[in-house]
């Protein structure tokens, strides 16, 4: 296979910007104008039927591991099935379907067939069910939505989730037929929806489907913890995919191929990244692993065989992936292979991972793949800016997309950004209150992001993401601590043995750091200094390797200089990992750094206790 162009001048459009500064702050919007885009999501599933019906659309491996395929063609003949039994099912806007389950063929088919006859889909992360123990959320959310109907790709996982639920909630239970084991919980078959083939009923209502239909629902935590429906319509999904063609031309000429695990019911697997491959025609492998101990392999067992043209996860999927390579010629050779772009989001990526992606890719073959981020959130769809070009260094968000206006307000010490265009939600559903608080007089969506130009004489240089403006708090010296930059060198410094932290200091001293360690990474540390494999997480901690580790890495970000605010002097190792039923970590895996404080306030304490607690790492 020839190559493919990997260099920023053929994959991208060129990096441009207007600026126009007034009283209410300064504006940045694309030169270029939003293009054209079509009134739902459901039209691009139409043209690749018609064009080429038997390209792969969605693969997933069968119980035997074997790879199935859904051909364009299948996969609009089994959502016209499904639709038409959806809407036998008597579902609305108000009574939408719910989805409690991972990515799968038939959770795409479900959502399509779901949006394409005008019924939202609320895709629910399966951690609420399979994670948590009292499954609060997931009621809450159920109180919240009304749903008419409920898929699960599993019974037996899901039935205490199902039984939890029906205390309050009664609707059909659809789920496949080789995965129930529910037992006594009234179901229907899944493919029992496929035998319904009403083709003029799905006509007319497919038809009926406008640019202000409201296409899913997409739940969000915010810093309450407190479920929020944000509303998604066709015009949100189809304007954000618009932008991306025009800034990612490429695209238009190489149809994507993607190995990716990102959840469908978050915005950055389910809008970014699986519309992407929709619009454009591509090749979506559904990667059951995980960014997490024991689940990782499923994930280089899929890029050992199926290489992607565009490789798009979060950093913590990324710090994973830098250890498999290194340590596999053969797995690095083909991820390569085909690789145009590599794409990371939803946290800062720390600078030692952007190195390491670099060198790899330039030793494997000969040069750099480009690595590029964007920024935006479930209310922007999520496409509001995109590094559409070799940034120098990680943490570049890029510059606005077109159709898409960036205000900068000032907001204390930092710039506060906000967003306006056709990618932006109406609100959040039934919760006008909440609405009404999330735009500013100009009709802004206020995201409590903070930003800044990487040179102001430069603007097309683009953006640099500059934290949340809320978590920014002063010392007792009056010395202003930026949160997002300095966890971004902290993570820099302490390298592989962190997987997060949470800064602390507020009205203190000094600057203390709670670490979620590195299991993986730690463990291989202790295990070199005699501990067994086995040993318990606390011991490990303990281990005289893991805390000198962390040590120098506080040595090194003190080395750096920035005075007291761009140092910690202190940091206590967290045994138990962030919870999600405390809302400490979202569904791709970043911590909510307000709901650790709140809940781990007693760890605070030991971090400014006198005399210092045994446990803490002190310079």
């Amino acid at each position: 296979m020839h190559a493919l162009p990997r260099s920023p001048e053929t994959l991208f459009a060129p990096a441009r910007v207007e600026l126009t500064r007034g009283t209410a702050g300064t504006v940045l919007r694309s030169p270029v104008p939003l293009g054209p885009y079509g009134r739902c999501v459901g039209e691009d599933l139409e043209r690749w039927a018609k064009a080429d019906p038997l390209r792969p659309f969605l693969a997933q491996r069968d119980s035997q591991g074997a790879w199935q395929m859904l051909t364009y063609g299948a996969a609009r003949d089994a959502v016209w099935r499904v639709a038409s039994g959806l809407l036998r099912a008597s579902l609305s806007v108000e009574r939408p379907l719910a989805i409690l389950s991972e990515n799968s063929i038939a959770h795409g088919v479900l959502s399509l067939a779901a949006m394409h006859v005008g019924i939202p889909v609320l895709p629910i992360s399966p951690a609420y069910s399979l994670q948590s123990k009292d499954f609060a959320k997931l009621r809450a959310v159920f109180e919240l939505m009304t749903p008419g109907a409920v898929f699960v790709s599993d019974g037996a996982r899901y039935g205490p989730a199902l039984r939890a639920l029906q205390r309050d909630w009664s609707g059909p239970v659809f789920c496949p037929a080789e995965a129930w084991d529910g037992s006594d919980i009234p179901w229907t078959a899944y493919e029992d929806l496929l035998e319904v083939h009403d083709e003029p009923a799905v006509a007319a209502a497919f038809a009926a489907i406008g640019p202000d239909t409201i296409a899913k629902f997409l739940l969000t935590s915010g810093s309450t913890g407190a479920p929020k429906a944000v509303i998604n319509t066709q015009r949100m999904l189809k304007a954000s995919q618009q932008a991306k063609t025009q800034v990612w031309p490429f695209l238009a000429n190489h149809a994507p191929i993607l190995v990716d695990w990102l959840p469908w019911n978050h915005t950055f697997g389910g809008n970014h990244n699986f519309n992407m491959v929709l619009c454009h025609g591509g090749t979506l492998y559904i990667d059951a692993g995980r960014p997490m101990p024991g689940l990782f392999q499923e994930t280089v067992r899929n890029l050992g065989e199926i290489a992607p043209t565009v490789y798009l996860n979060v950093p913590r999927g990324f710090d994973m992936l830098v250890e498999a390579l290194k340590e596999s010629e053969p797995l690095r050779r083909h991820f390569f292979s085909r690789l145009q772009v590599i794409f990371y989001a939803a946290a800062a990526l720390p600078q030692h991972l952007w190195d390491a992606l670099s060198e790899l890719s330039m030793h494997t073959l000969g040069e750099s793949v480009v690595m590029v981020s964007s920024w935006g959130s479930t209310e922007t769809a999520p496409l509001a800016a995109d590094c559409h070009f070799q940034a120098s260094r990680a943490g570049v968000i890029g510059l606005p997309v077109p159709g898409v206006e960036l205000k900068l307000v000032k907001s204390g010490a930092k710039e506060e950004i906000r967003v306006r265009g056709p990618n932006v939600t109406p609100g959040y559903w039934r919760r006008p209150e909440l609405t009404a608080k999330a735009f500013d007089e100009e009709g802004y969506y206020c995201i409590g992001d903070a930003v800044c130009l990487v040179d102001p004489d430069h603007p097309e240089k683009g953006l640099v993401f500059d934290g949340r403006v809320a978590e920014d708090f002063k010392l007792s010296s009056g010395t202003w601590v930026n949160v997002g930059q300095l966890r971004v060198a902290v993570l820099a410094a302490l390298g592989v043995v962190a997987q997060d932290v949470v800064i602390t200091g507020h009205n203190r001293d000094v600057v203390g750091l709670l670490v979620f360690p590195n299991l993986l990474a730690c463990r291989k540390l202790a295990r070199s200094n005699g501990l067994s494999e086995d040993a318990p997480v606390v011991d490990v901690l303990a281990d005289g390797a893991v805390r000198r580790a962390f040590h120098a890495g506080l040595c090194r970000l003190r080395d750096q200089g920035g005075g007291s605010a761009m140092r910690a002097e202190r940091a206590l190792l967290l045994a138990e990992g962030p919870q999600i039923d405390a809302g400490e970590i979202t569904d791709k895996g970043y911590i909510n750094q307000a709901a650790v404080l709140e809940r781990r306030r007693d760890a605070v304490e030991a971090l400014y206790a006198v005399p210092q607690a045994a446990a803490l790492i002190s310079l």
